[in-house]
C-alpha cells in the first residue's frame, strides 16, 4: 500500500447544450481546473474506515444517504482489491459546491477512484476510471448521461450526444471564463419537468428553442476551435434567450447576466439544470474578468470562479 495516496478531479459547467440535449442535440462541457477536488488516503493502525470531508466527519458507513454512491463505490473497490477491512482516513477537499451543476458528485467519484488505485498500487485505464465512476453516479442521478464524469477526467471541451460516447474536441481559444454562483440551489428536475409541460402545451416555442440550442453548439464547437471568443459570446447570448424561453431561467440569474453584460462581458448565460445554479460569462482579458467578478460580489454574490481559457497549444 502506498500511504497516503491521493487523487485529484475538478469540475465542469455546461457551455452548451442545456435541456436540448435531452432532445438529441449536442451539447459541450467544459473543465474547469480552477476548481478543484482532491482525496487523500492515509493507512490506519486499525480497520477502522474513516471518511472526511465539509458535509461529514466519522465513520465511513455511518453517514447520510447522501453518501450512499460513494460508500458503494468505495466498497466495490475494496472487495476488487481484496481489501475489504484495509483501515484509513479517506479525506475529501473540495471546492466544488453542491447542487450548481457543477459535476460535484462525478468529480468526487473521480478523485476517490484515483486515490484508492494509487494506495493499492494497482494500474488504471481511463476507460477503467469512467466505468468505475458510474458506479457512484448511478446510485446518485439513476441514469448518468456520463457528461460529468467525461468532463471531469478531461483536459479539453466535451462534445456530447445522448446515446453516444463523449468525445474530446479541438481547443483554441483564448480569454477568461467567469463563473457565478447565484447562491440558489439548481432545480434540475423541475427545471426538466418544465421543459417537457411546454413541448406539450407549446410545442411550436419549444421545439424552435431546442433546435435553436442544437445549432448554437455547432457554432461554438468552431468557435472553440478556431479561436474565436465574440462568436462564442454571442452564442452564449442566444442560448440565454433560448433557455428563458424553455422557462428554466431564474430572475436572480438573469439579474448576474445583466452585471455581467454591463461590465464589459462578452457574452452570459445560465449553466447546468436552471432555476438557479450559475451563470457564465465570457471576458477577453483578465482585466475585464476581474471587473465583472467585482461588480458582482458587490450585487451579492458570495462566489466565483475565474477560469483562464487557454489554447490547447499552450
Amino acid at each position: 500500500m502506498n500511504t497516503p495516496a491521493s487523487g485529484s478531479s475538478h469540475a465542469k459547467i455546461i457551455l452548451i447544450g442545456e435541456h436540448s440535449v435531452v432532445y438529441h442535440q449536442p451539447a459541450i462541457a467544459l473543465p474547469l481546473p480552477a476548481v478543484r477536488e482532491s482525496v487523500t488516503l492515509t493507512l490506519r493502525s486499525d480497520n477502522v474506515q474513516q471518511l472526511i470531508s465539509r458535509y461529514y466527519t466519522g465513520a465511513r458507513h455511518d453517514g447520510p444517504q447522501q453518501l450512499q454512491g460513494i460508500n458503494q463505490l468505495v466498497d466495490e473497490l475494496l472487495v476488487r482489491f481484496n481489501a475489504a477491512d484495509a483501515g484509513f482516513d479517506l479525506t475529501i477537499n473540495s471546492h466544488l459546491p453542491a447542487e450548481r451543476g457543477m459535476g460535484s458528485s462525478a468529480a468526487t467519484a473521480v478523485a476517490i477512484i484515483r486515490a484508492l488505485y494509487r494506495f493499492f498500487d494497482q494500474p488504471l485505464s481511463h476507460e477503467q476510471l469512467l466505468v468505475d465512476a458510474n458506479i457512484s453516479e448511478k446510485i446518485i442521478h439513476g441514469n448518468p448521461s456520463g457528461i460529468d464524469v467525461a468532463t471531469a477526467s478531461a483536459e479539453n471541451p466535451i462534445w456530447f450526444m445522448a446515446g453516444t460516447q463523449p468525445v474530446s474536441i479541438p481547443f483554441h481559444l483564448h480569454g477568461y471564463l467567469v463563473i457565478a454562483d447565484s447562491g440558489i440551489h439548481g432545480q434540475t428536475g423541475k427545471a426538466v419537468r418544465a421543459v417537457a409541460q411546454l413541448r406539450e402545451t407549446d410545442p411550436f416555442l419549444a421545439d424552435q428553442a431546442i433546435k435553436g440550442l442544437g445549432r448554437l453548439a455547432y457554432t461554438a464547437k468552431s468557435a472553440l476551435a478556431n479561436d474565436r471568443l465574440a462568436d462564442l459570446g454571442k452564442v452564449f447570448d442566444q442560448s440565454q434567450v433560448f433557455l428563458q424561453r424553455l422557462g428554466v431561467s431564474h430572475v436572480r440569474l438573469d439579474e448576474m447576466i445583466g452585471i455581467a453584460k454591463q461590465n464589459g462581458a462578452l457574452g452570459a448565460k445560465l449553466t447546468g439544470g436552471g432555476m438557479g445554479g450559475c451563470m457564465i460569462c465570457l471576458a477577453a482579458n483578465e482585466a475585464t474578468a476581474t471587473q465583472i467578478r467585482l461588480a458582482l460580489a458587490k450585487s451579492g454574490v458570495a462566489q466565483t470562479w475565474l477560469q483562464p481559457l487557454k489554447s490547447e497549444e499552450h
